[in-house]
């Protein structure tokens, strides 16, 4: 049966568009929602201030008065590519296993990306790469995370016959923590404070670190940019991400390493999971929510790494391993087992290459398509 689509035009339809999910993955234990107000102010755009360069639209699919799937279209007038054209994206997409409605969907996105002279439209890819990203291609009997998307198999396949292909991939490793430090790092990063005249900034409170947070996404602009799909934020967009994130933060999990001239050279941020705690609200803060949220916060047994930064200057220079060496001490002082990497490019050796003192598994896998509209 063709599916019905209709616009996302009103807050509620905006509600409906984000709670989805829960509706088709209902029962599903790899699930993980989405934190509700961290979806709801990234599509608003009286919030979200990426919306002063991009431009967005969302659609739900209806069958017998039902919803059957749901997608999001965007254009970033920032994102070029070489002839200097923007590339169109989809992203917070999910549908039945019926040709028809990820048919429609998808056509109905192709259709309002061409507006805009693109050249081609890939996904699922979001407003800037804090967003979630990537379509889940390997790992389904594995549990998601807060940042990542959860979808089913036949997903892959729906896009494949629409005329979609492979541009590229993220891979995520699940990491044991091993019971003690790990001596060559250790090593490495007690040399490189020394060399370098680095430290840890030392933190009692959440204020500690805000004072660097400015400075720590000039650091992550300058580290990412030439990551795929990447945009420099905005100060407005630093600003939010600084709102929407840093309140959840637990400063011991947040390394950042300062210089003699009290600059930030480097940072990382990890967490402990959340994942089971958002399945247990739903991915709603209230009106209990975060009474999950806070259990998972206190008494965690696995962790996220969510970002890593070092500024260009100092790559090469042991900034890495005196974050490590933080990091692996903090998890082994709160009997932290396992960590999810989250998703690194396949591409990006640097990064993949800080796991080999370790045991570890490559679990899960997902993927950027792209389809060329020219033609």
């Amino acid at each position: 049966m063709q599916p019905v689509i209709k616009e996302v035009t009103t807050l509620k339809d905006l509600r409906t568009f984000i709670r989805y999910p829960q509706q088709l993955y209902k029962g599903n234990p790899y699930y993980v929602p989405a934190l509700f107000s961290d979806d709801y102010s990234t599509l608003r755009r009286d919030v979200n201030p990426a919306f002063e360069h991009c431009e967005a639209r969302y659609w739900l699919a209806y069958q017998n008065g039902q919803i059957v799937g749901r997608v999001a279209g965007i254009i970033n007038h920032l994102d070029k590519n070489s002839a200097g054209q923007p590339l169109g994206r989809f992203n917070w997409i999910d549908f039945i296993d019926d040709p028809d409605v990820s048919m429609a969907l998808l056509e109905t996105v192709e259709a309002w990306v061409k507006g805009f002279q693109v050249a081609a439209v890939h996904g699922p890819m979001g407003f800037t790469d804090m967003d979630s990203e990537g379509m889940l291609v390997e790992g389904f009997d594995q549990l998601s995370t807060m940042i990542t998307f959860y979808n089913h198999p036949y997903y892959r396949e729906h896009l494949e016959r629409l005329g979609y292909a492979k541009s590229i991939d993220w891979v995520e490793y699940e990491i044991t923590v091993p019971a003690e430090p790990v001596d060559t790092i250790s090593r490495v990063a007690e040399a490189a404070k020394q060399r370098g005249g680095l430290r840890v900034l030392k933190v009692n409170k959440k204020k500690d670190i805000l004072k660097y947070a400015r400075q720590m996404f000039d650091v992550y602009n300058e580290a990412y940019q030439h990551l795929y799909g990447v945009v420099p934020l905005t100060d407005k967009q630093v600003a939010m991400a600084i709102k929407q994130y840093f309140g959840l933060v637990l400063p011991e999990f947040i390394p950042f390493v300062i210089n003699e001239q009290d600059e930030l050279v480097g940072f990382g941020i990890t967490m402990p999971s959340l994942s089971q705690a958002l399945q247990k609200s739903g991915g709603q803060l209230f009106p209990f929510g975060f009474i999950h949220l806070l259990k998972a916060l206190n008494k965690p047994s696995r962790a996220d790494l969510y970002l890593i930064g070092v500024k260009d200057s100092y790559r090469g220079k042991g900034v890495n391993a005196i974050m490590m060496d933080h990091i692996l001490k903090t998890f082994q002082r709160h009997g932290i087992t396992k960590v999810e990497s989250n998703p690194e490019l396949e591409t990006n050796n640097l990064v993949q290459s800080q796991w080999k003192y370790f045991e570890k598994r490559q679990h899960k896998r997902r993927r950027v398509f792209i389809k060329q509209l020219n033609g």
